[in-house]
């Protein structure tokens, strides 16, 4: 499992850790992320992401999963919020 925001893209960075003394050693700065349930209310049902917080507050600002996936590029997300973007379509396309 990468550790990746399924939704933002935001994933590890790297940089030093500095000692008093400024010597150098590589590190990795890990992303905060958590496992969250969030509601679709096109699919009516609850769908398990790997996010960050800042991931939840976009969406919950966006007005819900549904509409924060339909606007987002599919560049950013990771296959499995493509895979459930794509199935959010289709159920919205079979409704109308």
């Amino acid at each position: 499992m990468s550790r990746r925001c399924a939704l933002t893209g935001k994933g590890v960075l790297s940089g030093n850790n500095v000692s008093h003394a400024k010597n150098r050693t590589r590190r990795r700065f890990l992303p905060n992320l958590q496992n969250v349930s969030l509601l679709s209310d096109t699919l009516g049902q609850s769908v398990r992401l790997r996010l960050t917080p800042r991931a939840v507050s976009t969406v919950d600002r966006a007005g819900g999963l549904d509409a924060f996936l339909l606007g987002a590029r599919g560049a950013t997300l990771t296959t499995e919020a493509r895979k459930l973007k794509k199935r959010i379509e289709r159920r919205r396309a079979a409704s109308s």
